[in-house]
């Protein structure tokens, strides 16, 4: 059934429908047991394939029990639920505020697109002076980091403050990372910044302001978490940034990008990217970079930005070759490999393109946190030893 033949609910009408909460329907949509896409009249809400619903009523009250049971566990492991404006998936396809991110990529900066996840009618980024003391020791992804450490130090909190005023630090903390990492110079475009500092044309600067805009946010995963967390205390929107940027930083996000990196060196070093995906499984190791649990179909972000980087023969090759013995597209992980590759950045260049990008994500996370006022509550349920009185 073609997606215009469907019939479409509401949120209100799905919840009474089906008679769970919202966390519920959250869950169902995120493992694919419901459809969901923007509402074309209101692109912040979303409608729920009537269809979905249906097939879940019709169910045997086992079944109930069964998916509540499963659901239950995840509770119980301390899963927080937020809703967010932000990020939605329908249809195949990414969407930010209700926007097809790979449709945004196409044309904006990094700074059009983050104006647009923060709702700002005014440019935040409009008359912003450079800071003369960004050159900071280590490679990009360190230099990243110790810009936002030294604004966490420095910005107030974010309690209590307009709007308007954290748009515009919202702005400046993206700002500095980027100057951080390009350690200094003219001050074009981000991605124009970044391609200068990497010698690059700005040709290939480009494909470094669509890969920024896709990597702008992708859900509520841990990263994004940890940054509403940190939001609803009232911290500092670079405190927020760099939560979310910390938590990128582990073998959940870094490393699986770190494994694609590593696997295109592997078969470029080789020049047959064959024999390597095949030493790789005769090893017992999985083929990283290829299939997305969120995306059955390939990742929106992957398609969009291999689509526009016309990408070398020997570089096209591991993407064929990952593609047949895996039987999966590649994902944004292998994307961001290809492109560091292809371009030549430097060591962690693709992890600091990601961050940055998240960066605008994170912000616009926070943003929405301190806007709702509520703390995110989650529940420690103690299964220690018992104490001892004697």
């Amino acid at each position: 059934m073609t997606t215009s033949a469907r019939s479409w609910l509401s949120r209100p009408e799905v919840l009474e429908r089906l008679g769970v909460k919202p966390q519920t329907l959250y869950a169902y949509v995120s493992r694919g047991r419901i459809a969901a896409r923007p509402d074309p009249d209101d692109p912040r809400r979303s409608l729920y394939a009537a269809e979905d619903i249906h097939r879940l009523l019709d169910r045997t009250a086992q079944a109930a029990r069964r998916t509540a049971r499963e659901l239950e566990p995840a509770a119980a492991r301390g899963e927080a639920v937020v809703e967010s404006a932000l990020t939605s998936f329908a249809d195949g396809k990414l969407w930010f505020r209700g926007k097809d991110a790979a449709a945004l990529a196409e044309a904006s900066t990094l700074e059009q697109a983050a104006r647009w996840l923060w709702e700002g009618e005014e440019d935040p980024f409009a008359d912003m002076k450079p800071r003369v003391d960004v050159v900071f020791p280590g490679g990009p992804r360190g230099r990243a980091f110790a810009a936002l450490a030294r604004r966490a130090d420095e910005d107030a909190p974010s309690a209590g403050r307009s709007v308007r005023s954290l748009r515009r630090e919202a702005a400046a903390v993206l700002s500095e990372v980027v100057d951080a990492v390009a350690a200094g110079g003219t001050r074009p475009a981000l991605h124009l910044r970044l391609a200068r500092a990497w010698k690059l044309t700005d040709k290939d600067g480009e494909l470094l302001r669509r890969a920024l805009v896709l990597s702008i946010d992708h859900g509520l995963n841990e990263a994004a978490l940890a940054v509403r967390v940190t939001a609803s205390t009232g911290a500092s929107l670079a405190a927020c940034a760099l939560s979310g940027v910390a938590a990128l930083s582990g073998p959940r996000f870094a490393g699986k990008l770190a494994l694609a990196t590593g696997f295109v060196a592997e078969a470029r070093r080789g020049a047959d990217a064959r024999a390597a995906a095949r030493q790789r499984l005769a090893q017992g190791l999985e083929i990283p970079g290829f299939g997305h649990p969120l995306h059955p179909d390939g990742d929106p972000r992957a398609k969009a930005l291999l689509a526009a980087a016309s990408l070398p023969e020997e570089l096209n090759d591991v993407v064929r070759v990952g593609e047949g013995l895996t039987g999966q597209a590649p994902n944004f992980d292998m994307a961001l490999a290809l492109i560091g590759r292809q371009l030549d950045l430097p060591k962690d260049g693709a992890f600091t393109l990601y961050a940055i990008g998240r960066t605008v994500g994170f912000t616009g996370h926070a943003l929405e946190q301190i806007a709702a006022g509520a703390p995110i509550r989650t529940r420690l349920r103690y299964v220690g030893a018992e104490p001892d009185r004697s």
